[in-house]
């Protein structure tokens, strides 16, 4: 029977990186958590998949059980440091599946290394234009922030949660979550309070934010940064799953996404599920994620 092993390794880069491994199975499949979250996120999805898929989900850097020396600039330096990473354990060729902020890592991913990555999976992932982080004063105006410097000064959705992070306020975590991301249906309370012991590990918010904020690999510019167009370098069957409910991550995210992959990728609405669909259908989210995997 299949186990998972929590475990690190030391990479070149002086960071030693955390990462869970499903013993068994010969399907490799790695996946990569969004923000706010580590590997531990995905343990009913690796506890759910066919024993045919050997897993591995790893902590990026700044998550979970990881080291976090040197800050990010970029998703570029997550991508980079999981190279690092899954030649360090030997793991060849691979799918990879990539959840909010780490479909962005996942995506460059399969553009640095075609001849590495076999299949990608993005779950209600950041669009291929970023994430833009912007504010909304009284008057209903939006303003998108430009640097690091004035993310970290957001009084909305820097500082409240990276105060939270600094007093173990683990309620007005759990209340963020519970008006974002789980809006239909919670984790049992024991797991609920794993997942929020793990939210406080976290110690790169801001850098996140900034480096979704920067992200674009389109052909377009978004508001922000000019396209580098680098999205057409992904060859690689694409399976793009968004829950139709989703706060974090809008439709039309979703829908650039597809615009840019052009007929490269698939669409996946998943019905009733929002940001989190291993809480809210982990049944469909599996049969999803099984069925594109194994077809391919």
């Amino acid at each position: 029977m299949a186990k998972v092993i929590l475990q690190s390794i030391s990479l070149e880069n002086g960071e030693t990186i955390s990462y869970r491994e499903r013993t068994g199975g010969e399907e490799k499949l790695l996946l990569i958590h969004g923000n706010m979250t580590s590997s531990k996120h995905w343990d009913l999805l690796i506890d759910a998949l066919d024993e045919r898929f050997k897993v591995y989900a790893v902590d990026m850097r700044g998550f979970g059980g990881s080291s976090y020396h040197q800050r990010i600039n970029s998703i570029q330096d997550f991508t980079d440091e999981v190279k690092l990473f899954v030649d360090s354990i030997g793991l060849d060729t691979f799918s990879v599946m990539g959840w909010s902020t780490g479909g962005a890592v996942s995506m460059q991913l399969a553009i640095d290394y075609p001849d590495r990555v076999n299949n990608l999976i993005l779950l209600a992932s950041a669009s291929t234009r970023g994430y833009p982080f912007v504010q909304v004063n009284q008057f209903g105006e939006v303003t998108r922030l430009k640097t690091r410097e004035e993310i970290e000064q957001d009084p909305v959705k820097s500082l409240p949660v990276v105060n939270a992070y600094k007093t173990g306020n683990k309620a007005f975590l759990k209340a963020l979550w519970n008006a974002v991301i789980y809006t239909k249906k919670q984790p049992s309370e024991y797991l609920y309070n794993q997942y929020l012991d793990d939210m406080l590990t976290q110690r790169n918010l801001t850098d996140v934010y900034h480096a979704l904020n920067t992200f674009n690999i389109s052909d377009v510019h978004n508001g922000l940064t000019e396209g580098n167009g680098k999205v057409k370098g992904i060859t690689v069957p694409t399976l793009v799953l968004w829950g139709e409910n989703d706060l974090v991550v809008t439709e039309k995210m979703t829908k650039e996404i597809i615009e840019d992959f052009g007929e490269q990728a698939k669409i996946v609405y998943l019905k009733g599920c929002g940001h989190s669909p291993l809480i809210d259908n982990l049944e469909l989210l599996k049969k999803e994620v099984e069925n594109f995997l194994i077809l391919e």
